[in-house]
């Protein structure tokens, strides 16, 4: 199969690759619903040493710099309350943590997960964290641009590999949220 976006060796549909996914991610694809259909979300294989974005751009195609979104985890606190949450931006931006983040959560304070808060409670690589399988009842914060891109890049929950998911089933995943401008230049 031919990728949708980029130029890569091995490209298959996401259901067909379930042995190459974590767990948890995994899963959600074999329970995929919505408009979009599971077989349109894409694996590819690549190299985990070329994981982060501007060496994978280097790598696999400088215009997948634009295509390209991060999934980071976000943790709001008020009071003795703590709220993890994952945010999903163009790579070309960056998370508005202390301004949309913070009042989408109702938080007094908001900053990033610690990293092995974000692995462990995800199920995912650092460095791979996507959006599909995040924990249930975590908020998934959505800028509205990648919504807007008929396919965006994002981890496939392992630095080996990535998703290419068409933008608006972004906006169906399970507690998703479209902001504007929560990705920031």
């Amino acid at each position: 199969m031919r990728a949708p976006i980029g130029h890569f060796d091995h490209a298959a549909p996401a259901p067909d690759s379930l042995d190459d996914l974590t767990a948890p991610v995994a899963e959600a694809v074999r329970n995929w619903s919505g408009s979009v259909p599971a077989d349109q979300i894409v694996y590819v294989d690549t190299d985990p040493e070329w994981a982060d974005t501007a060496v994978f751009v280097q790598h696999y195609g400088q215009e997948l710099l634009e295509q390209s979104a991060n999934c980071v985890v976000v943790a709001g606190k008020r009071g003795g309350e703590s709220t993890l949450a994952a945010c999903v931006v163009l790579s070309t931006t960056r998370v508005d943590v202390n301004g949309a983040v913070r009042r989408q959560l109702g938080a007094r304070k908001a900053s990033f997960a610690p990293m092995d808060t974000a692995t462990g409670e995800t199920g995912m690589e650092y460095g791979g964290i996507t959006p599909i399988g995040l924990p249930g009842r975590w908020p998934v914060l959505v800028d509205s641009a990648v919504v807007d891109l008929p396919y965006v890049l994002v981890g496939s929950g392992r630095r080996r590999g990535k998703l290419l998911v068409p933008g608006k089933a972004f906006a169906e995943l399970p507690n998703a949220v479209v902001l504007e401008g929560l990705g920031v230049a």
